[in-house]
């Protein structure tokens, strides 16, 4: 009862902290970090690093940023602030990290309570580790389809302004005015950026980075080349569009026609697991004979008294999993 108690106070702790730096960081210093989306979105080329840091006013707490400077000192941030600006998640890298960690003191001390022991809260310090990355990789993912799914009629949008006698820039700023976000947010970053300064070659560089899709790049491509060579940029627009949209079009049906076998995929490939994890903690001694051997009273997994052969097979069985689902997820995924 002691270490709960301990526990629990560790956790109010660090989630204190947590909230302190936070909220430390609103306020007056939204203004800045909102225009430091729309003049790059942390993508400045390493020559103007340094006039930036000398320039601008602190935007974050002393906390924040002495976390942030130990973090870039030690290379921890690297390609962390992109994958977080691909999410659209307005966190530092510095909260990243502390969350990280929050995570896996919250695994860790679940999976201790459940089932005791050290390997299993070995365990939740992984699991612990990777969840903020995984929950990133989804929203990213998330993020990135529903803009395919919009890119195509935003294309088109931007066709019909430019024969309606719009400029670019003005067709670019009907998109983020009449289409939903994510693609009329990331398309009113380019409007605003190329409004404050920044050359349109650039600003489309940092589109790709904060949005790395392959039918994006087709469209700026179009664009770059346009404006060097000449040529109907409408009409190139809408021919790009209507390959989106078939594109777009064939995917869905790809996916419907593949969903039982996705999801049959994730269940085969998660029941034995989840099964196996929940008869653990209700009966351990009876699934704990197949990976230790201890006959003794009182003695347990803790003990020095494991099953070769058991472990063996748990392994078998993973690796069997692992391959089953990776097979069924190449055979369903279908490239258009």
């Amino acid at each position: 009862m002691l270490y709960i108690i301990a526990g629990i106070g560790i956790l109010l702790a660090f989630g204190s902290i947590i909230a302190g730096v936070i909220m430390a960081r609103r306020g007056d210093t939204v203004a800045l970090e909102r225009l430091d989306q729309y003049v790059g979105g942390g993508t400045l080329a390493a020559d103007e690093e340094p006039a930036r840091k000398k320039t601008e006013k602190p935007a974050t707490s002393a906390l924040t940023d002495t976390l942030d400077r130990a973090i870039r000192a030690r290379g921890l941030g690297k390609g962390i602030a992109a994958e977080l600006s691909r999410a659209d998640l307005k966190i530092t890298v510095a909260e990243f990290w502390a969350m990280t960690l929050i995570s896996i003191i919250l695994t860790t001390a679940v999976v201790w309570l459940i089932y005791g022991g050290w390997l299993f809260p070995l365990m939740g310090v992984v699991a612990g580790f990777f969840l903020p990355r995984i929950y990133v990789k989804w929203r990213q993912r998330s993020r990135l389809k529903q803009f395919n799914d919009q890119l195509g009629d935003g294309i088109q949008l931007m066709a019909n302004g430019l024969r309606a006698g719009y400029s670019l820039l003005q067709a670019m700023d009907a998109v983020a005015n009449e289409m939903p976000p994510p693609i009329g947010l990331e398309f009113g970053r380019v409007v605003r950026e190329i409004g404050l300064g920044v050359d349109n070659e650039r600003a489309f560089e940092n589109l790709l980075r904060r949005v790395p899709s392959d039918d994006l790049d087709l469209m700026v491509t179009a664009i770059n080349v346009q404006a060097e060579v000449g040529g109907n940029l409408a009409e190139i627009l809408e021919i790009i569009g209507e390959v989106i949209r078939e594109r777009v079009r064939i995917k869905g049906e790809i996916r419907v026609l593949t969903a039982q076998a996705q999801l049959s995929g994730y269940v085969i490939s998660a029941l034995p697991i989840i099964l196996g994890l929940i008869l653990y903690a209700m009966n351990p001694d009876y699934i704990g004979r197949m990976v230790y051997s201890c006959e003794a009273r009182g003695l347990g997994p803790d003990d020095l008294c494991s099953q070769p052969c058991g472990w063996i097979m748990v392994g078998v069985g993973l690796l069997g999993i692992s391959a089953g689902f990776y097979a069924m997820r190449k055979i369903t995924d279908i490239e258009v």
